[in-house]
């Protein structure tokens, strides 16, 4: 696969990766490098990618625990004073090896230690590979609500490699593919007619696929690096499905939910609402509802949880002057920023959902 050059970094696939990295290393003053990984991508990716790696530099390990429910301030703190105590200097390199919670932390992280250090993204779940890894976004959540501190920033480059999906639990794949639906639906009706039978799908086609999911992804944030406009409809699917994320982390007696799988559940809410509300096909809200549901099933959420996951959309990022502003779709490939819905049409959307 070809790299991806955009004008702040590229993204690298496969072999050519670590040809990339080692010639980076190579050609750059650090002084030290520090590997952030979390407990899982310490156990089964790091002896991978270290063997690839040439360099004659000192090479740390920093260890966090795996899970969003880590994604916090906290552990910032403690990765920050490891780095302070292992003698990170602002010639040092910080290399993130993990999915999106590794990623969005270690950036964040790179980003503030000693005003900002350099720092690249190895991706090694599915859902960082398309998503999380790509396009500048780090942070951490404050208490349960998503993403609420950070700041944008690019990383040197992106190592897409994807041996390290043979790693990952179903789930966590089911997880990833939910951002390459919402890719297809907000972007290409072309791209997301290809997940309509899985059952065709082999290690080449699903490399093809996250190439494709990235591209488009790219060529958004390109275009709307921070966020003013057209990035985002990156987060369609997102506004109810991180209120749902955040309800279901806080609840104990809950089951987990991972990322994706939430936002999944909230494309099925999304699409149901710009049926009601843009003109979109009921006909075509119904296949979609179908296709996510063959994949990730039904997660049936009960009414008394409604109002408490609506209370939660007031802290999405993409309020604006007190209004809570939804991603919906005129049609595939064709979505509307800014909307705004009333409560009694997303009790609505549950009921659809549940149904």
């Amino acid at each position: 696969m070809k790299s991806i050059v955009t004008s702040q970094y590229s993204i690298h696939f496969n072999s050519t990766c670590y040809t990339e990295l080692n010639a980076y290393l190579q050609h750059s003053n650090f002084s030290k490098i520090f590997v952030i990984v979390d407990t899982n991508t310490h156990n089964f990716c790091y002896a991978y990618f270290i063997a690839k790696v040439e360099t004659n530099l000192k090479i740390e390990i920093v260890e966090i625990e795996a899970g969003e429910i880590h994604k916090n301030i906290d552990t910032c703190v403690g990765v920050w004073n490891a780095l302070s105590e292992l003698n990170a200097d602002r010639k040092s390199l910080i290399i993130n090896l993990g999915g999106g919670v590794v990623t969005d932390l270690g950036g964040f992280v790179a980003s503030t230690y000693k005003r900002g250090l350099k720092y690249l993204n190895i991706p090694t779940s599915l859902l960082a590979m398309v998503d999380a890894s790509v396009g500048g976004k780090t942070g951490v959540d404050l208490d349960t609500l998503k993403n609420q501190i950070g700041v944008i920033n690019t990383p040197e480059m992106v190592l897409v490699d994807t041996h390290f999906l043979s790693t990952l639990p179903q789930n966590e794949m089911r997880s990833g593919l939910a951002e390459m639906f919402k890719h297809g639906l907000i972007f290409s009706e072309l791209y997301w007619n290809k997940f309509k039978d899985l059952s065709l799908l082999d290690i080449e086609n699903l490399d093809e696929l996250i190439y494709e999911s990235i591209v488009i992804k790219q060529n958004i944030v390109d275009i709307d690096p921070y966020e003013d406009n057209l990035r985002k409809t990156l987060n369609f699917g997102h506004t109810l499905g991180h209120a749902i994320e955040s309800y279901y982390l806080s609840n104990p007696d809950k089951p987990n939910l991972l990322h994706g799988e939430a936002v999944a559940i909230g494309m099925v809410l999304a699409c149901y609402l710009s049926f009601k509300l843009c003109d979109f096909s009921e006909e075509v809200n119904q296949e979609i509802k179908d296709a996510i549901a063959k994949i990730f099933g039904i997660i049936t959420i009960n009414k008394a949880d409604y109002n408490p996951i609506i209370e939660l959309l007031k802290y999405d990022k993409k309020n604006e002057h007190g209004n809570i502003n939804f991603v919906l779709l005129e049609a595939i490939g064709k979505p509307k920023i800014n909307c705004l819905v009333e409560n009694s049409l997303i009790i609505n959307a549950f009921k659809f959902y549940n149904a």
